[in-house]
């Protein structure tokens, strides 16, 4: 019988050992109730919380917050869901200016299987470097068009500049739209940031392992790394 008050479901002392958990903590089990719970269990402060936010923008998978911290994967995931509310996005932007430009791309990913796509529109400020809105949908006009409408009003005055994808040529007809290939370099900011996006967020990795099992996480990592982002800029 181990050393410990009570039961903590109905209060019997009559608890031996059952195990541990995932991340390797004991547990007990109640004889008389059969409940099984986690002996001690630690109470994480706020600075912690905080860490984990952090370190889940680092390349760190679910898995790797809980070898890391020595915490749950769903605790992990509670605490990056429970993080601060993040404004809207129009309120991380520098002050729009009339020569600024716009690029935008489209980023492929997945939500549970590669089936499952899930592309991200984003809008990319050339002069500040800041994500000016993004959206998660398909590849369809429908979608570009949605994602056209999150563009605040101010910079869809800008010009901007998009690839060939014929989604683009449909939607916008401000008459200050170009479309061009790759090799022009009117986009690279846009597609680099991309790259950086894959670099630090490893469920939007092409080939890998920490992918998205929800829609409601695959959002959140990413708006939680455009805020990140668009502040750093300042």
């Amino acid at each position: 019988i181990l050393e410990i008050k009570s039961c903590s479901k109905c209060g019997s002392t009559a608890l031996v050992n059952n195990g541990r958990n995932g991340v390797g903590n004991p547990r007990y089990k109640c004889k008389d109730c059969q409940f099984s719970g986690v002996i001690k269990s630690r109470r994480a402060d706020e600075s912690t919380k905080e860490l984990v936010v952090k370190a889940s923008q680092e390349r760190s998978s679910l898995r790797g917050l809980s070898r890391t911290f020595g915490i749950g994967r769903q605790t992990a995931s509670n605490w990056i869901k429970k993080s601060p509310v993040l404004p809207d996005i129009v309120h991380t932007l520098l002050p729009v200016k009339k020569t600024d430009v716009l690029e935008l791309d489209e980023l492929w990913s997945y939500v549970y299987c590669k089936q499952a796509k899930r592309w991200v529109w984003i809008a990319l400020c050339r002069r500040t470097r800041q994500i000016v809105s993004y959206y998660i949908g398909d590849r369809s006009v429908k979608s570009c068009k949605a994602f056209w409408q999150l563009v605040p009003k101010k910079y869809r005055r800008c010009w901007s500049f998009s690839d060939f994808w014929d989604a683009y040529s449909k939607v916008i007809d401000t008459g200050k739209h170009f479309m061009f290939g790759k090799q022009s370099g009117e986009t690279n900011h846009v597609e680099r940031w991309n790259n950086t996006l894959r670099q630090r967020i490893s469920r939007f990795v092409r080939k890998t392992l920490s992918f998205s099992k929800s829609d409601e996480m695959h959002e959140l990592y990413l708006k939680l790394f455009i805020y990140t982002h668009n502040l750093s800029c300042f």
